[in-house]
């Protein structure tokens, strides 16, 4: 992430400066507006800390980041002076300074001229794997002129100095040594009072030897007794100490030195060497026991975990505890396969899972990306080829594009290989022709080839073999992630789009002129900051008539994919100043093809799917669609950043976006309790189950041969409500066997009603059914 003040007029440099500083929970206040210049360069590391070089002038930073609990932070002053104050004290900051503290602790630096300084936050997972004595609660200054302190300060000062063109693999040994040091410089820093009194001194004793642990982790002969005498005391003292925080020597260094090799098995600098290799390099001298180790505390092999999906180091968690197998008894170790002395660095992940309806036990992980040849846009059909096919289990990284991203091809497809052949069109050829569920002529209205409404890029479909009508098939959102922007000059951003359209609910009650007016507006999503994820408006513009390739005028928003021609709008810079929108991502659109023949349009959302518009499908969550035709056949698009309840003017904060979802079967006859009748969409969190209703249950069937345009017809709020309200009293009648008088006072009492949306011809209305209701 790059920001400059240099990029706007003077004027305005003072506000951006400040809001993109309180996008990173940083407040600035003070210093000459009119001469300010501010630059801010960010990194995230893969393991989740993140660097943050500012370059200004004279000014006041806040730092407050009581948003992330059990976090630390630093600073280094590359150059300049000033002073930090955290409630009526002040310390003199000099050049390489380091100041740290709790995520929750506040503190004032002041800088009364040009200064650079270097803020790094690391996140509360990395430091408690270490951690065993008190982080500072109040902001503290380190000196860096001797010891621990000053080793850290020139490395920080070094990666501040080619932050800008740092790459993730030159900053993993950074990563693994930065924890380390700064626990090593908070203790060389600490008065006796500042650790506790006499336990504080113990726990201090006790991090010095975790140190001395960590330098010789490799050397295999590595023993208590050594390290005892090392520190001057009893090797039973020794082991009192490790019982004083319920542990052992010998297997607190067999954790580390797991950590460690797990760390290697993931990193590029390690891909050519082999899992033995890398075992013996840190110290296991074993390749079963080491292998064996490794399930026990992951859950998984070390073959099966170096083949995990390209995802972030959160994800990885989440997999690891997924995979982790069923104790069976204390001290029995899960069946072991033999691990086998070879390169394993690119294939198909294998993860171990329960239930899996193949003879070897195993799923598999899948890559789907976006092209002309694995998109279908605008529509749904039962007939449609396969792009993958997976079993039960099988987890698939899922490519997504907004149909909205022409709305500024600059930010949105320009340099991006896949949504430029997707999105590709002149006046000679179009790779994507079918953009709708209409006739190819577009003899009925001219607004292009396949003209129905269906609008949604699609991915997929993807085919489940052992699918069979009456089934349900699960499909699990493990993680989305927006699409960064593939133009150089837009490095590292991911942008979306919301467009007031001319189908939204607002559009025949506007109050100011033009009332016939369309506006879409630009958003900057970001996922990365230290903060929540949120978005940002960048500017807005009216539509205008835009010309496509092939000639057509277009006036409404009526066409998806069109190119927005920038040199025919008017962009508005002041929308939406200083709002910030946590992000929501979902997926839009979640289908299973439809038992019908011909082409089924991609906006009403029914019984199989589709454009539910529910911002609850995110991570985390569930949603359960019931089969219609053999294979199921499961599409997946529309990619949100953020919608709210309704998507009141016709579109949400559409962004391209990967995800990675796990697809799994359950077959008619062996349905859990809430899966039971189940003929509709529904979606599960950690927390709630949300029954979707719908203007019309199911309008292929209920509106028969004109379903398609019909349905548009009898879009009403009324008919949702009261399908989603027999649907929440068949659910809670079947799954939790209540009568029809104790569900309808639940329903009315403990179940909330929302408004999903207004915006797909087949309105929608939600119950949420909170799981807490039967806790007891």
């Amino acid at each position: 992430m790059r920001f400059t003040t240099n990029a706007y007029p003077k004027e305005r440099r003072a506000s951006e400066w400040r809001f993109a500083l309180q996008r990173l929970s940083i407040t600035s206040q003070g210093g000459d507006e009119a001469a300010l210049y501010g630059e801010l360069v960010q990194f995230r590391s893969t393991i989740g800390i993140s660097f943050t070089r500012l370059t200004a002038t004279a000014q006041e930073y806040v730092f407050d980041f009581s948003d992330q609990p059990g976090s630390l932070w630093l600073t280094v002053l590359l150059d300049g002076s000033g002073h930090m104050m955290a409630g009526s004290d002040q310390t003199a900051l000099h050049d390489s300074d380091i100041t740290c503290a709790r995520g929750e602790a506040v503190a004032r630096h002041s800088f009364a001229g040009d200064h650079r300084l270097l803020l790094v936050q690391i996140p509360a997972s990395l430091i408690d794997q270490r951690l065993k004595t008190p982080l500072p609660n109040s902001p503290r200054r380190m000196a860096a002129d001797a010891g621990a302190a000053r080793v850290l300060s020139g490395m920080l000062r070094s990666l501040g100095d080619m932050l800008g063109d740092a790459e993730p693999e030159q900053l993993r040994p950074v990563e693994l040594a930065l924890p380390e040091f700064l626990l090593a410089s908070l203790l060389d820093n600490a008065p006796p009072r500042a650790l506790g009194g006499a336990a504080g001194m113990r726990a201090a004793l006790l991090e010095r030897i975790f140190q001395t642990i960590e330098m010789r982790l490799s050397d295999p002969n590595l023993n208590y007794q050594q390290v005892a005498t090392e520190h001057g005391i009893s090797p039973r003292y020794l082991q009192k100490l490790f019982e004083s925080i319920n542990d052992s020597f010998g297997h607190y260094v067999k954790v580390r030195r797991l950590e460690r090799c797990r760390l290697d098995l993931r990193s590029p600098l390690h891909a050519q060497k082999s899992i033995s290799d890398i075992l013996f390099q840190w110290g296991f001298n074993d390749s079963a026991s080491f292998s064996r180790a490794f399930r026990e505390q992951y859950g998984m092999s070390p073959r099966e975990y170096r083949k995990l999906p390209e995802v972030d180091e959160e994800m990885q968690e989440q997999i690891l505890r997924r995979g982790r197998p069923t104790p069976t008894g204390k001290g029995k170790p899960p069946p072991e396969t033999p691990l086998e002395d070879e390169d394993i660095t690119v294939g198909i992940e294998d993860l171990p899972v329960q239930d899996d309806p193949r003879t070897d036990g195993l799923v598999r992980h899948h890559f789907l990306p976006v092209s002309p040849n694995t998109i279908h846009w605008g529509y749904f059909s039962s007939s449609l080829k396969p792009v993958l096919t997976v079993s039960s289990g099988d987890f698939v990284t899922v490519e997504t594009l907004t149909h909205h991203a022409n709305d500024d091809p600059e930010r949105m497809v320009e340099g991006d290989r896949g949504a430029e052949s997707v999105f590709h069109w002149t006046d000679k050829e179009k790779n994507v022709n079918r953009r709708g569920a209409g006739p190819m002529d577009a003899s009925a209205v001219g607004r292009g080839p396949g003209e129905g409404f269906g609008v949604h890029i699609c991915t997929g479909p993807i085919a489940i073999p052992e699918a069979q009508p009456g089934d349900i098939i699960e499909v699990k959102i493990l993680d989305l992630k927006p699409r960064e922007s593939g133009n150089d000059r837009f490095q590292g951003k991911a942008f979306g789009s919301n467009a007031a359209t001319f189908w939204g609910f607002h559009f025949e009650d506007m109050l100011t002129e033009p009332k016939q007016r369309e506006v879409i507006t630009i958003y900057e999503v970001d996922s990365a900051t230290g903060r929540m994820p949120s978005a940002h408006a960048v500017y807005s513009y009216r539509w205008t008539p835009q010309t496509d390739p092939d000639g057509r005028v277009h006036t409404r928003y009526d066409y998806p994919g069109v190119p927005v021609d920038p040199a025919t709008i008017e962009r508005n810079y002041e929308f939406l100043r200083n709002v910030e929108i946590p992000i929501r991502p979902h997926f839009g659109v979640i289908a299973l093809a439809p038992n019908t023949s011909g082409l089924v349009d991609s906006v009403p959302p029914s019984a199989f799917g589709g454009n539910l518009d529910n911002w609850r499908t995110g991570p985390g969550s569930s949603v359960y669609l019931p089969v219609q035709v053999a294979g199921g056949l499961l599409s997946l698009g529309d990619p949100h950043a953020s919608q709210g309840d309704s998507e009141l003017c016709g579109t949400a904060i559409e962004c391209s976006m990967t995800g990675l979802v796990q697809i799994i079967h359950h077959p008619a006859g062996e349905m859990r309790d809430h899966l039971r009748d189940l003929d509709y969409p529904l979606i599960e969190t950690a927390s709630e189950w949300v029954i979707m209703g719908f203007s019309q249950t199911d309008y292929l069937k209920e509106l028969g041969e004109s379903a398609q345009s019909e349905v548009y017809k009898r879009a009403s709020i009324d008919a949702a409500m009261r399908d989603a309200f027999r649907k929440a009293r068949r659910f809670l009648m079947t799954t939790k066997d209540l009568t029809e008088d104790e569900a309808i006072s639940l329903l009315s009492v403990g179940v909330d009603f929302g408004i999903s949306q207004v915006a797909n011809g087949n309105w929608g209305v939600h119950a949420i059914i909170r799981k807490a209701l039967f806790a007891a």
